[in-house]
């Protein structure tokens, strides 16, 4: 008993926002099922923004395209005013300039509403807990984008990596190809816990803030 009441106390926060009613409930009900407490949802961009501003969510989940402003300026106005909270872009949209966009704004998230389910679900729950998450096909647009722009400007050559150690190349490789933490330690054979660690020093070493960066990163250094 006492238990659950534990779990209920630390679980994550989360305000939803998006106008299609029926999408709104389904994923409530699969956070919720998970073990998240959805606090508030609206479909509106204004109304979200006063409804997280009022809730104090650990999390905000909102549409790139909603009634009022826009997912990306609902990012905007809640981190400025409450500068630890996250905020999720989750949207049908694989538009690589979008998604550049909402992770400038301050986003912390950039999810395809095609992801399966489980996968979104621990995607949010990542989110909530202080991680970045992108869906692994839009890593991989920007990735070519970023891939044509430097055959388009210049002969790739290989750069300095931030002395980074091999075991750390390896990873931020696999990062750069789209590989989420559980992918990785299945491919190199470690731990969750272990990639975590090696994720968190290549960023710190890069002096990047989150995959998309370290992936840009690797590209321009000519290691994928």
């Amino acid at each position: 008993m006492f238990g659950d009441v534990d779990s209920q106390a630390n679980a994550p926060r989360v305000v939803l926002a998006d106008d299609h009613h029926f999408f709104r409930e389904g994923l409530r009900g699969k956070l919720e099922g998970d073990g998240m407490i959805v606090v508030g949802d609206d479909a509106d961009g204004d109304e979200a923004i006063a409804l997280a501003s009022r809730l104090k969510p650990d999390l905000v989940v909102a549409d790139l395209s909603m009634p009022g402003i826009s997912g990306i300026d609902v990012t905007r106005s809640l981190l400025a005013t409450s500068p630890d909270m996250r905020v999720v872009i989750l949207t049908v949209s694989a538009d690589p300039l979008s998604a550049l966009e909402a992770l400038t704004a301050g986003a912390c998230g950039y999810l395809l509403k095609e992801t399966p389910v489980d996968e979104l679900v621990s995607s949010i729950r990542l989110a909530a807990g202080a991680q970045a998450v992108v869906s692994r096909v839009l890593i991989e647009t920007l990735m070519e984008s970023v891939r044509a722009n430097e055959r388009s400007t210049a002969a790739r050559a290989p750069r300095t990596v931030g002395g980074l150690t091999a075991r750390e190349l390896e990873v931020l490789k696999l990062i750069a190809g789209g590989a989420d933490n559980a992918a990785i330690g299945r491919e190199l054979s470690i731990s969750r816990h272990t990639v975590k660690r090696y994720v968190t020093n290549i960023f710190e070493k890069l002096g990047v803030a989150g995959r998309v960066e370290a992936a840009v990163y690797a590209v321009r250094a000519n290691l994928v």
